[in-house]
C-alpha cells in the first residue's frame, strides 16, 4: 500500500480539498479561520499550504463566521458547507451557538475547534476547562448536543474514520446537521503514514428516499377524502428542490398553499395559489384557510409553534393531518399520517395517482382583499411621523426586483416580512429556527458569497445590530457588498410589545425602559461609518428609497440607518401565540391577560 506522511492537520486540509459535491466544485468550499495557540500552529499551517486549492478566510468572531458559513449552505440548498476553525477555549465555545443554530436549521457546516493536549503533558493547558471528575472531558463537550456527529480526534488515523463519518451526516438529507471534529493541538502536528487512496477524490451525492408503498397508498386515499386541503410548504421543499414539482402539483389538483419561514419564497408570492403565511405570523388569507382546512398537508416541515399558531390555527373540527418528511422524526409528529421520503418524490408519486383528482377553488377574493390591505400598510407616513416596520419594508419591497433577496433572523422584522413581504422565488431567506440575534449581518456576507449576482438585502433592528456587527468589517475587506437596513427604534421592541401583550409593564427592553444613568445616544452611521460601510442615515421613507437605489451600484456594504416607532405591530394577520402568563400577580393587567391566556390554551389540539 502506497503512503504519503503528513501530520494530522495536512491530511485533514488535503482530504477536504478532493470531497466533491454532485453539482460541482468542492463541497467544502472553503474554510473560516480565526487562529489562536490551539490551532495556529498545525491547522494554520495546513490552510496556509493548501490555500490555493481550499480558500480561507479570516473572521472578527467566531461565532459570526460560523453564522456566515451556515447562511452560505442554506443559500446553497445543503448542496455545499463551509468549515469552521478556531482554538480551544473562548474560540470554541462561541462557536456552540452556532451549532446549536444549524443543528435546529438542519443545515450543514464542519466546526473544527482546537482541543486540549491528547499526551496530557502540559496540562492544564491555557484555556482548558478541568472537569474535576471526568478527564476527558474538555469544553468542546459542549458541542455534543447541538451537533449532528462528534468526534475528539486525539490520534492521526482518526480522520480516517472521522472525516467520512462527518461527511456521510453532512450530506445525509434525513439526518443533516452540523458536525463537530475536536482536534487535540498536538495531535494536529503529529505525523502519519497515510494511505494515498485516502485523498482520491470523491463526489458526494444527496439521495432521494422513495416512499413506503403502504404510506403513499394511504396518503393518496387521504387526500381523495378531503374537501378542503392545504398545503404547508416547509424548507424541505427548498433543499429538495421541488418548487416547481409542487406548483406545478398544486396547479393541476386546484390545492391552496401556505409558506413557513423557511418555506417561503418557494412558490412566487404572485401564484394565484399562494396565500402567503399560516399561524402567529400568518397572514388573513392563509390563517382562514388553515382553519377551514380538513386536511392539512406538511411538505417538509416540522410545524413549528409559529406555523401552527401552537397548534390553534388548524382548527376545522375532524381535521386531520397528512405530514410529508424526509425523517420519520419529524413525520410522525403530533400523531400525523407519514408519509417518510423525498418531498419531490413524494409530490411525483401522489400527483401520478390522483390523475385529473382537482378541489373546489378557494377564496381568491380574500387573497386579493389580503394584498390590497397591505399595500396601505406600506403607504410612507405622513407629516413627520417616525414610520412603522411595515411602511420600511414597504419602502425596501418598492425598491426590490426579481433578483433581491431579503433576508433577518430575530426581532420584530422576522414576523413583519413573513406576513407582509412578497417574496420572488428563491427571494427569501429567515433563520427563525433559532431566532438569533447576531445572525444577520454575517449571514447576508455568507448569502452574497453563495449567490453573488443576488441583490442582497439584510433587515436588522438596532438591538440585533448591536449583539453582533463586526463581519460588516470582514465584508467591505473582501469587498463582498450588500445592503443592510438598520432599523432603530430605540430597544426590543417586539419583546416589549410582547412583555405589554402578557400583562407586563414596560420594563429592561427599550433602552429608556432599562436601569440607565445617561441616556442612550448610539451613533449607528457614525459606527457603520467606522468599519468602512457606505453609510446613510435616512431622515424618512423617501431618503430610505433613494439610498435603496444608490446601494445597488455599490462595491462594499451599505448601511442604511433609520428610525421607527416601536409601538405598532404589524397591523395585520397573526394568530394567537403560547407564552405562558403567570396564574399569580399582584398586577391587574396580568390577571386579566392569564384569563385570555387560558381561553386559548383551551382551543389547542394536543394531538392529530
Amino acid at each position: 500500500m502506497k503512503t504519503i506522511r503528513l501530520t494530522a492537520a495536512q491530511a485533514m486540509m488535503r482530504w477536504l480539498s478532493v470531497q466533491q459535491a454532485e453539482d460541482g466544485g468542492r463541497f467544502i468550499e472553503g474554510v473560516w479561520a480565526i487562529f489562536g495557540h490551539g490551532n495556529v500552529a498545525g491547522i494554520g499551517e495546513a490552510l496556509h499550504a493548501h490555500r490555493d486549492v481550499l480558500p480561507t478566510w479570516r473572521g472578527h468572531n467566531e461565532q459570526t463566521m460560523a453564522h456566515a458559513a451556515i447562511a452560505y449552505a442554506k443559500t446553497m440548498k445543503r448542496r455545499k458547507a463551509m468549515a469552521v476553525t478556531s482554538s480551544i477555549g473562548p474560540g470554541a465555545t462561541n462557536m456552540v451557538t452556532a451549532a446549536a443554530l444549524a443543528h435546529v436549521n438542519r443545515l450543514p457546516v464542519l466546526f473544527i475547534p482546537g482541543d486540549v493536549f491528547a499526551s496530557r503533558a502540559p496540562d492544564p493547558v491555557l484555556q482548558q476547562i478541568e472537569d474535576f471528575d471526568d478527564a476527558t472531558v474538555s469544553a468542546n463537550d459542549c458541542f455534543r448536543p447541538v451537533v449532528r456527529y462528534f468526534d475528539r480526534i486525539s490520534r492521526p488515523e482518526h480522520l480516517l474514520t472521522a472525516l467520512p463519518r462527518a461527511f456521510r451526516v453532512m450530506t445525509d438529507p434525513a439526518n443533516c446537521g452540523p458536525v463537530c471534529l475536536a482536534f487535540c493541538q498536538d495531535t494536529q502536528a503529529e505525523a502519519y503514514d497515510y494511505p494515498v487512496e485516502f485523498f482520491a477524490p470523491r463526489v458526494w451525492h444527496i439521495r432521494r428516499p422513495e416512499p413506503d408503498a403502504r404510506e403513499l397508498a394511504a396518503a393518496v386515499a387521504a387526500i381523495k377524502a378531503a374537501k378542503h386541503p392545504l398545503i404547508v410548504a416547509g424548507g424541505g421543499v427548498v433543499y429538495s428542490g421541488a418548487e416547481q414539482t409542487l406548483i406545478d402539483f398544486a396547479k393541476a389538483h386546484n390545492m391552496p398553499v401556505v409558506e413557513t419561514q423557511a418555506g417561503k419564497g418557494a412558490v412566487d408570492w404572485e401564484e394565484p395559489l399562494n396565500f402567503g403565511a399560516p399561524g402567529v405570523t400568518g397572514t388573513g388569507c392563509g390563517n382562514r384557510l388553515a382553519a377551514k382546512a380538513d386536511l392539512v398537508i406538511g411538505v417538509g416541515t416540522r410545524f413549528q409553534d409559529f406555523t401552527t399558531g401552537s397548534w390553534t390555527v388548524f382548527s376545522a373540527p375532524g381535521r386531520k393531518l397528512l405530514s410529508i418528511n424526509i425523517h420519520g422524526y419529524d413525520a410522525a409528529k403530533k400523531g400525523a399520517q407519514a408519509l417518510v421520503c423525498d418531498a419531490k418524490i413524494a409530490l411525483e408519486r401522489i400527483g401520478g395517482a390522483l390523475g385529473g383528482h382537482r378541489f373546489a377553488s378557494p377564496d381568491f377574493t380574500a387573497r386579493e382583499q389580503w394584498y390590497r390591505t397591505t399595500d396601505a400598510l406600506f403607504a410612507a407616513p405622513k407629516g413627520n411621523a417616525l414610520p412603522t416596520d411595515a411602511q420600511v419594508i414597504g419602502a425596501v419591497q418598492r425598491n426590490a426586483g426579481k433578483t433581491s433577496l431579503v433576508m433577518c433572523a430575530a426581532g420584530t422584522m422576522p414576523g413583519a416580512l413573513q406576513v407582509l413581504w412578497r417574496a420572488a422565488p428563491g427571494g427569501y431567506h429567515m433563520e427563525y429556527g433559532y431566532s438569533c440575534m447576531g445572525y444577520e449581518v454575517a449571514g447576508a456576507l455568507g448569502i452574497k458569497m453563495a449567490a453573488p449576482d443576488r441583490d442582497v438585502i439584510c433587515m436588522v433592528g438596532d438591538g440585533s445590530y448591536l449583539m453582533a456587527n463586526s463581519e460588516l468589517a470582514t465584508a467591505v475587506m473582501m469587498a463582498i457588498p450588500f445592503t443592510v437596513v438598520l432599523t432603530d427604534n430605540r430597544g426590543y421592541g417586539c419583546i416589549n410589545r410582547l412583555q405589554q401583550a402578557t400583562g407586563g409593564a414596560p420594563f429592561n427592553n427599550m433602552l429608556d425602559d432599562s436601569h440607565h444613568v445617561n441616556p442612550s445616544a448610539i451613533d449607528f452611521a457614525g459606527h457603520a461609518r467606522s468599519l468602512g460601510a457606505n453609510v446613510v442615515k435616512a431622515g424618512g421613507i423617501a431618503e430610505l428609497e433613494a439610498a435603496m437605489q444608490a446601494a445597488k451600484g455599490a462595491t462594499v456594504p451599505t448601511v442604511i440607518v433609520i428610525d421607527t416607532d416601536a409601538g405598532p405591530g404589524t397591523g395585520a394577520g397573526g394568530a394567537w401565540w403560547d407564552v405562558a402568563v403567570p396564574e399569580v400577580s399582584g398586577r391587574e393587567q396580568v390577571r386579566e391577560a392569564r384569563k385570555d391566556y387560558e381561553s386559548h390554551t383551551a382551543r389547542q389540539r394536543l394531538v392529530n
